[in-house]
């Protein structure tokens, strides 16, 4: 099993005296990237989000753009692409452009957000966005995969065109789809897609890691995919001190609970599509510590940890991607948290490194 990088830049203001300057925030979060690379993991991955402290870093091809000069080895992604607040075509050539740049290390992952703040002001229609995401996802593809595409869809018409430049890697950048419902999930498998995971929701769906990935499997072999990847994230903090355990989990609590006020949680207003995203609220209002499972986050010294990611790697997960920084930890502490991980964990997993087969 593989290891990468994630952050989701989470900045809110129930963060209190430990909230960031954004701007400090996003260069920290290069420095992180760059020497994510130097210890080993195998990818980055940062978020897109939008005028919310949620997440503060609105341009992840952008960023990664900028981290992909200052490395040579680590697979760059988006975790993930707020895809249906874009045009597919331009997302198909950023995403295309950043493979060309990188050497064929992009990995594209994307999904439809929860917080109907961001379709309101871009001007897409919340209620649909399941529909509008795979159109999307569909016009991306075959703008990787043809010399030319014109579409007529529901949502998209335009004539044709041939995209400029071409990816990299062949046919295209790994297609990760980030399914929070079994709707997505199914979808999914049947387009032919590798997933990625959120643990303490696809516990809240399926029932557990396992069962969500079994799930994604049996269905991408019905369609006829037998080597589809699901990848999962997972909080995380390697420490021998109970005392630091129990503020590892503080500082869970404290994200989870800065998430609320984004979700669509009110059954009034929430659409049928994400209306799972009602229990899920009202589970995290009503969670406290000892409510934290190892189905969101892992934390106890080097052997604990291990162990458990041991169980994820049987469950047919190929990378974790690890979020080091939530609940407003910083800079010096993040840099060490890696550190820690890549020292007393890594070693422990046979290093897989991926070839990637290129066009030329």
């Amino acid at each position: 099993m593989k290891f990468g990088y994630f952050t989701l830049t989470d900045n809110p203001s129930i963060y209190g005296d430990e909230r960031k300057d954004s701007n400090q925030m996003i260069k920290d979060l290069v420095e992180q990237c760059v020497y994510a690379e130097e210890l080993g993991f195998n990818s980055v991955w940062v978020p897109e989000h939008h005028f919310s402290a949620l997440g503060v870093l609105p341009s992840p091809s952008v960023f990664l753009a900028h981290v992909a000069a200052r490395t040579s080895k680590v697979q760059l992604a988006p975790a993930t692409v707020l895809l249906p607040a874009s045009h597919p075509i331009r997302m198909a050539e950023e995403y295309a452009l950043l493979d060309l740049l990188s050497d064929g290390r992009a990995i594209f992952s994307a999904g439809r957000g929860y917080d109907k703040r961001e379709y309101d002001v871009f001007q897409v229609d919340f209620n649909n966005s399941r529909e509008i995401f795979f159109e999307q996802l569909d016009i991306i593809k075959k703008a990787w995969t043809q010399p030319s595409i014109s579409y007529d869809g529901q949502f998209y018409k335009f004539p044709e065109i041939e995209l400029t430049p071409t990816p990299v890697q062949n046919p295209h950048p790994p297609i990760y789809v980030a399914a929070f419902s079994e709707p997505s999930v199914l979808k999914a498998a049947e387009m032919g897609e590798h997933v990625i995971f959120a643990p303490f929701a696809a516990s809240m769906v399926f029932g557990s890691v396992t069962n969500a990935v079994a799930k994604f499997k049996e269905e991408s072999e019905k369609h006829g995919f037998k080597e589809k990847q699901a990848k999962c994230s997972f909080f995380l903090n390697v420490t021998d001190s109970e005392e630091e355990v129990q503020r590892t989990k503080e500082r869970m609590l404290k994200y989870f609970r800065g998430l609320v006020p984004a979700f669509p949680g009110d059954p009034k207003t929430a659409p049928p599509h994400i209306r799972y995203f009602v229990d899920i609220v009202e589970k995290l209002k009503k969670m406290q510590i000892e409510d934290l499972s190892e189905n969101s986050i892992i934390v106890g010294d080097a052997d604990y940890v291990t162990a458990k990611l041991k169980e994820i790697e049987e469950t047919g997960i190929e990378e974790v991607i690890i979020y080091f920084d939530f609940g407003g930890l910083s800079h010096s502490e993040t840099m060490a948290a890696m550190e820690r991980f890549s020292k007393q964990v890594l070693p422990r997993f046979e290093e897989k490194n991926i070839k990637v087969e290129t066009r030329v």
